[in-house]
């Protein structure tokens, strides 16, 4: 074989000589990190020491209440979740399934401290709930987003303690906005975010983040063997019910007394009475004694407007009845037979 060609030589001798980075020499961290680690990495750090551990434990009326020989009775039943702190004097929000007929409520934060807690407030028709601890010292909080703004693709972080791992965190997107989710009280809850940021039981009433670190939602619910189908109650929601209860203790919500049923209407029903709606709600009971009663509402009546805003099925109804609503006429248009009444009605704060 002939011999090795000069310019060979040359210029291996220059790429020795050029400058560069030392292969013997490891990259840092920062280097090697991504923007997408970044952005994530810097979003928890914002949030993560306000993230807490929450357990309950219940008991049954009737069932023992103290404890032998420094033992739990045996009648206790216990529960976990997640919530976190919105204000440094120790206010926490977290979901009402998570302390819902709690006796006790322990929360432990990132460090390691545990408070004692006391409900605030309960909603389960949002599935919300406040608890407060106290602290001498200010604690470290989280700021809170405007899920308005939000965009189907962003970045969502859910934090939370699932299965009691603490401080463990999923990432994702928003997969879906405006949807509904019934709450255990039967009440629909609106505008729930969905996502695939992975969430398992125990994550529920942890804060999700945009990439930001501030919370947009708080992390409820999966759908049970389905994969990547998150929800988180909106941040907006949940600013509602925190002023609510703040002010009043509890949300405030109107009640006229009926139980009903979604029905549709049919074509010629719709065009003889002018109507627009599909369907209507199919009075079914009425309360002796409520609005409706008073007001002159009849079962088999057919419900179809509240104060002209068209109400074409139960949730409908329900949310036309909000708390602007209480203790003021309002306007009910009902089909009863061939006639379409108008009947005044003044709702009541609903009760426990």
């Amino acid at each position: 074989m002939g011999s090795r060609p000069r310019f060979i030589d040359g210029l291996s001798r220059a790429a020795s000589d050029a400058p560069g980075p030392n292969p013997l020499t490891p990259l840092s961290d920062d280097t090697l990190l991504d923007a997408y680690s970044r952005t994530v990495i810097g979003a928890l750090e914002r949030v993560q020491q306000a993230v807490a551990f929450i357990s309950v434990e219940r008991r049954l009326p009737g069932e023992a209440s103290g404890h032998s020989g420094g033992s739990r009775e045996r009648g206790a039943r216990g529960g976990t979740g997640s919530g976190f702190l919105f204000t440094p004097d120790g206010y926490l929000l977290t979901n009402s399934h998570v302390v819902h007929g709690a006796t006790h409520i322990q929360v432990t934060l990132a460090d390691g401290a545990k408070f004692d807690a006391d409900l605030v407030g309960d909603d389960p028709g949002s599935d919300l709930a406040v608890l407060r601890i106290g602290s001498p010292e200010p604690l470290p909080h989280v700021e809170l987003g405007e899920s308005s703004k939000l965009r189907v693709g962003q970045i969502a972080i859910a934090v939370g303690n699932p299965l009691g791992l603490a401080q463990t965190v999923t990432t994702g997107v928003v997969s879906a906005l405006g949807r509904s989710l019934r709450s255990n009280s039967g009440r629909m809850i609106y505008d729930v975010i969905q996502t695939d940021a992975a969430l398992n039981p125990g994550n529920s009433g942890g804060p999700l983040i945009n990439s930001a670190g501030q919370v947009i939602g708080v992390n409820t619910a999966i759908i049970p063997g389905a994969q990547a189908i998150c929800f988180a109650t909106a941040i907006d929601t949940a600013k509602w019910v925190i002023m609510q209860i703040f002010t009043h203790g509890r949300v405030r919500r109107a009640y006229i007394g009926v139980a009903g049923t979604t029905t549709p209407l049919a074509r010629r029903v719709q065009r003889y009475f002018g109507l627009s709606s599909e369907s209507a709600v199919h009075v079914m009971e009425i309360v002796k004694g409520s609005p409706a009663s008073l007001g002159g509402l009849r079962t088999d009546d057919t419900i179809v407007a509240i104060d002209t805003l068209a109400v074409q099925d139960v949730d409908g109804l329900q949310r036309a009845l909000d708390a602007s609503r209480i203790d003021k006429p309002v306007n009910v248009t009902v089909l009863r037979g061939a006639q379409r009444l108008e009947l005044t009605l003044t709702p009541v704060e609903q009760t426990a």
